[in-house]
C-alpha cells in the first residue's frame, strides 16, 4: 500500500511539473517579445525609467530649498486671504447699512 502511495503520488508531482513546463513553453514567445531583445517593451521601458532618473536627480537636492520658499508663499497667501476676508466683512457690513 506504501508503494502504491508513493507512486501515485511521485505521478501527481510528475504531472504538476509537466503542466508547469507546458504552461511555460506556451508563453515563451510572449516573454520573449516582452524582455527577450534589445527593441522589447521591456528595454523600451528600462530606457524610460532611465532617462526619468536622470532628468529626476537634482531633486532630492533641491527639493528642501523649494520646500521652504513654498512656505514663505503658503504665508504670505495666508496674509492675503486673511486680508481679503476683512475686505469681505467691511463691504458687508457697509452694504447692509
Amino acid at each position: 500500500m506504501t508503494t502504491l502511495l508513493t507512486l501515485l503520488s511521485c505521478l501527481a508531482a510528475l504531472a504538476f511539473l509537466g503542466t508547469v513546463a507546458w504552461g511555460l513553453v506556451r508563453i515563451v514567445a510572449l516573454l520573449e517579445a516582452i524582455g527577450g531583445k534589445g527593441d522589447s517593451y521591456l528595454a523600451k521601458l528600462r530606457l524610460g525609467l532611465r532617462a526619468i532618473e536622470r532628468e529626476t536627480s537634482h531633486l532630492p537636492r533641491t527639493a528642501p530649498a523649494i520646500n521652504v520658499a513654498l512656505a514663505g508663499t503658503a504665508a504670505g497667501l495666508t496674509e492675503v486671504r486673511d486680508a481679503l476676508g476683512r475686505v469681505v466683512q467691511g463691504l458687508t457690513k457697509g452694504g447692509a447699512a
